[in-house]
C-alpha cells in the first residue's frame, strides 16, 4: 500500500476516458454540447485527483478551459487528465481531449482544461496532499508552469 502522503509520481494518477457520442449529447449542429464536455471534463479530474491523494475531492476551480475543435456525432471522445502539481491542499489537474473518428482512426485535439480540486476530510475540511513527482519531460515541464498558474490564481483571489 502507497502512504498516503508520500509525494507520488505523475503516472499513479494518469486517467483515461472514451465514450460515443450520440445524438442525444450533440446540439443542433451535430456537435457536442459544451456543457457535456466539461462534466466530462469534471468528472475525470475528481478521479485523477482522488487517484494521487487517495481521498475525497471537490472542484475548487476552472481556471483555464479551451474549445479548439468540435466533436461530431459519431466521434469517439477521449480524455486524459493528470496531477501537475500539489500544494498543501490542492492539486493542478490537466485534461486533454481529443475527438476521435473511429471509421479512419484520424484524432485532434479539441480542448484542454486546467483546474484546481480540493482535498477534504471526512468533515469537509481541507487535508494534506501527497506532493508531485513529474517524471517525463511533458510533465516536468506542466510542473514548471503549473508554480506560475499556482501563482496567478492567488493574486486573482487577492
Amino acid at each position: 500500500m502507497i502512504e498516503k502522503n508520500a509525494a507520488h509520481p505523475t503516472q499513479q494518477s494518469r486517467t483515461f476516458l472514451t465514450d460515443l457520442v450520440f445524438p442525444p449529447d450533440t446540439n443542433h449542429h451535430n456537435t457536442i454540447f459544451g456543457g457535456k464536455v466539461m462534466a466530462y471534463v469534471d468528472k475525470i479530474a475528481c478521479i485523477s485527483a482522488m487517484r494521487h491523494c487517495r481521498k475525497p475531492v471537490v472542484t475548487a476551480s476552472s481556471d483555464s478551459f479551451d474549445f479548439l475543435a468540435p466533436i461530431k456525432t459519431g466521434d469517439a471522445i477521449n480524455l486524459e487528465a493528470y496531477v501537475t502539481c500539489a500544494h498543501r491542499t490542492s492539486m493542478e489537474v490537466y485534461v486533454k481531449v481529443e475527438r476521435e473518428n473511429l471509421l479512419t482512426g484520424e484524432k485532434q485535439l479539441t480542448a484542454r482544461a486546467f483546474l484546481t480540486m480540493l482535498a477534504i476530510d471526512e468533515n469537509g475540511k481541507p487535508t494534506i496532499v501527497p506532493q508531485v513527482i513529474p517524471e517525463t519531460e511533458e510533465e516536468k515541464q506542466q510542473y514548471v508552469q503549473a508554480q506560475a498558474r499556482y501563482i496567478d490564481r492567488k493574486k486573482k483571489r487577492n
